[in-house]
C-alpha cells in the first residue's frame, strides 16, 4: 500500500468547497419537490392513523376537498406515540420504528409541514459526515486523504442528496450503518491491543448501534451478516475472544430487536404481501440496464432514464470506475482493509441478486436496498483516488487529478438539476404529478374520482398537496358507479378500471379519454354527457 501523505493545499481547499456545496444543496428547496407516495404514509404513521380509518371516513363516495387529506397528514390531540406504533405494526410491519418515533417527536417541536418532516432528514444527514470520517479512520488509519475525499465524494452524491431531502428513514439508515461498522472496527483495533475497559466499551457501542440499525431498516440484518463474515475471517476462522465478544454483541443486538421480530410474525400476512410488491420479472437485458444505472447514480444522475444515448455510456464509465477501483484496493491493501469493503459490497447485494435472477424479481432495481453497497462502492472509489493522486509519475497524477475533478463536477452538476427540479424519478408513480396538477389546476371546478385500490391511495394524497383549493375530489369505496354531481366543469378519473370506464361511458354516454399515462399510472378525463343525458 502506497504511504498516503497529507493531501495538498488545492485539494484540502476543493474538498471544503465540495462539502459547503453540498450542505447547501441540502437545505436547498426542500418543499419544492413533490411529496411523493410513500412520503404521505410517513406522515400518516407519525401522524397515529391507519389507511383503514382513513378509507371508512373519505372513501365514502361523497365530495370532499383537499382539506379532507390534511388533516391525516398533521398531529392530532387524541393521537399518541402508541397510535404511531399500532399503525407501523399492523400495516406496515415491514418498516422498523426508529425513524418513525423521532419524526413524531420532531413533529411535535416544529410541526408536521413538508418543511418540517423533510428538515428532520436534512439534519440527520449532517451526521453522514462525521460517521465516514470515523469509519475510514478505523479502515484507512490516514490523517486526511481517504477520510476527507470520502467526505467529498458523499456531499454531491445525487443518492445521498435524494435521501437527505426525502421524508423516509434511508438516511438514518446510512448513519447507523456507519456507526456500527465503525464501532465494529473500533472494536477489533482494541481488541488486538488487549486494552479491555476500552474495547467493552466500544463492543457496548456496537451492540446498541447495530440495534438502532435494526431498528431503522431490516436490511440491516444482511449488514450484520457482513460484519459476521468479516470478523470470522480475519481472526483465522478460530474461537477466539474477539469472536466471543462479537457474538455476544451481534447476539444482544438481535435480542433488542425481538420485540419488532414479533411484531412481524403476528402481523406475517401484511409482511408478506408487503414485501411481495417486489417479486415482479423483469427480462434480463433491462435488469442489467437497471443495475448499471443505479450504480452510476451514485455519482451522476441527470434524470435522463436508461434509454438516453448519454445516460447510457456514463453507466458503463462508472462501472469500470466502480471495477477499476475494487482492483486496485484488493491489490494494494491488506486484507482486512479490502475484504471489509468488498464483504460490504457483495454481502448485502446477494440476498436481493440471486431470487431476482433464479426466480425473477426487481428487488436489485429498487435503489433503497442498495444502501450498504453503494457506501462500500464510495469507500473504494474514495481510496482510488486518495492512492492515484499521490502516484510518483507526474502525468499519471495529472490525469487522475483531472478524473477526480471531472467526477466532482458531475455530482455538482447532478445536485444542481436535482434540488431545482419539481419532480425526479426517485418520486417513482408520484414523479408525473407535478404534471397531472397543472392540468387539473387549469379547469375552473374540476372534480376528480378515484378509489382507494392499490397505489391510488398514496397518489391522491400526494396530489392533495399540489392541486389548488377549488379542486374537488369524489372518493368511491366500493364497484358501483359514481353519481357524478352537476356544477363541475372538468372530471378526471385517476387510474379506473377497464370495468368502471365502460360503465362510467355507458352510462353518461360520454367519452373518456386519457390524458396521462405511466407505468402502474393513468389519469383520464370524462367528456361532456352527449343526448341531452347530465350529470345527476
Amino acid at each position: 500500500m502506497r504511504h498516503i501523505k497529507l493531501a495538498p493545499n488545492w485539494l484540502r481547499f476543493l474538498i471544503v468547497v465540495v462539502l459547503v456545496v453540498g450542505v447547501f444543496f441540502r437545505f436547498f428547496n426542500i418543499d419544492g419537490k413533490v411529496y411523493g407516495n410513500d412520503e404521505t404514509y410517513t406522515s400518516l404513521r407519525i401522524s397515529g392513523y391507519t389507511t383503514t380509518e382513513v378509507r371508512q371516513q373519505i372513501f365514502n363516495s361523497r365530495v370532499v376537498n383537499r382539506e379532507a387529506f390534511a388533516r391525516f397528514q398533521r398531529l392530532h390531540p387524541n393521537k399518541s406515540l402508541g397510535d404511531t406504533f399500532k399503525s407501523l405494526a399492523i400495516e406496515a410491519p415491514h418498516h422498523p420504528p426508529l425513524y418513525y418515533f423521532v419524526a413524531r417527536l420532531w413533529a411535535q417541536i416544529f410541526g408536521a409541514s413538508v418543511t418540517a418532516i423533510r428538515s428532520l432528514s436534512v439534519v440527520i444527514s449532517l451526521l453522514v459526515f462525521p460517521c465516514v470520517y470515523w469509519l475510514c479512520r478505523e479502515l484507512f488509519n490516514v490523517p486526511f486523504s481517504v477520510p476527507f475525499i470520502a467526505i467529498a465524494l458523499i456531499a454531491i452524491s445525487p443518492i445521498h442528496l435524494i435521501y437527505a431531502q426525502q421524508a423516509q428513514e434511508y438516511i438514518l439508515w446510512v448513519v447507523t450503518i456507519l456507526l456500527c461498522s465503525a464501532s465494529l472496527l473500533q472494536a477489533l483495533q482494541l481488541e488486538s491491543k488487549r486494552r479491555v475497559p476500552d474495547r467493552t466499551l466500544t463492543w457496548g457501542i456496537y451492540t446498541v448501534t447495530l440495534a438502532l440499525s435494526l431498528y431503522t431498516s431490516l436490511l440491516s440484518g444482511f449488514v450484520a451478516v457482513a460484519h459476521g463474515v468479516y470478523v470470522v475471517t480475519t481472526t483465522g476462522f478460530r474461537w477466539t475472544k474477539t469472536i466471543k465478544a462479537y457474538t455476544l454483541a451481534s447476539l444482544t443486538s438481535f435480542l433488542i430487536f425481538t420485540p419488532w421480530i414479533l411484531v412481524i410474525l403476528v402481523n406475517l400476512l401484511q409482511f408478506q404481501r408487503k414485501t411481495a410488491e417486489t417479486t415482479e420479472k423483469l427480462p434480463p437485458i433491462p435488469l442489467i440496464q437497471s443495475w448499471l444505472m443505479k450504480l452510476s447514480h451514485i455519482f451522476f444522475n441527470l434524470d435522463f432514464g436508461t434509454e438516453n444515448p448519454f445516460s447510457y455510456s456514463m453507466n458503463y464509465i462508472f462501472f469500470i470506475m466502480v471495477g477499476y477501483s475494487i482492483y486496485i484496493l484488493c491489490r494494494t491493501t491488506h486484507p482486512k482493509i479490502w475484504l471489509f469493503i468488498v464483504s460490504f459490497i457483495a454481502l448485502p447485494t446477494l440476498p436481493l441478486l440471486l431470487p431476482d435472477l433464479i426466480f425473477g424479481g426487481t428487488r436489485l432495481t429498487v435503489e433503497q436496498y442498495l444502501i450498504p453497497s453503494y457506501l462500500g462502492i464510495q469507500l473504494a472509489v474514495a481510496y482510488l483516488f486518495a492512492y492515484q493522486l499521490y502516484d510518483g509519475n507526474l502525468t499519471l497524477r495529472r490525469i487522475w487529478q483531472t478524473i477526480f475533478l471531472l467526477v466532482i463536477v458531475c455530482g455538482v452538476l447532478s445536485c444542481t438539476m436535482s434540488s431545482q427540479a419539481e419532480t425526479w424519478s426517485s418520486k417513482g408513480v408520484s414523479s408525473g404529478h407535478a404534471q397531472v396538477a397543472k392540468i387539473i389546476n387549469q379547469a375552473s371546478r374540476p372534480l376528480l374520482i378515484s378509489d382507494s385500490i392499490g397505489m391510488n391511495y398514496g397518489n391522491l394524497f400526494s396530489l392533495s398537496y399540489l392541486v389548488e383549493p377549488k379542486v374537488r375530489f369524489l372518493l368511491i369505496r366500493d364497484k358501483n358507479i359514481p353519481k357524478i354531481p352537476k356544477g363541475f366543469t372538468d372530471v378526471f378519473l385517476l387510474n379506473p378500471s377497464s370495468n368502471l370506464r365502460k360503465e362510467i361511458e355507458k352510462t353518461y354516454k360520454s367519452k373518456i379519454v386519457r390524458i396521462y399515462s405511466k407505468k402502474y399510472y393513468s389519469m383520464w378525463k370524462i367528456g361532456k354527457p352527449s343526448g341531452g343525458k347530465k350529470f345527476t
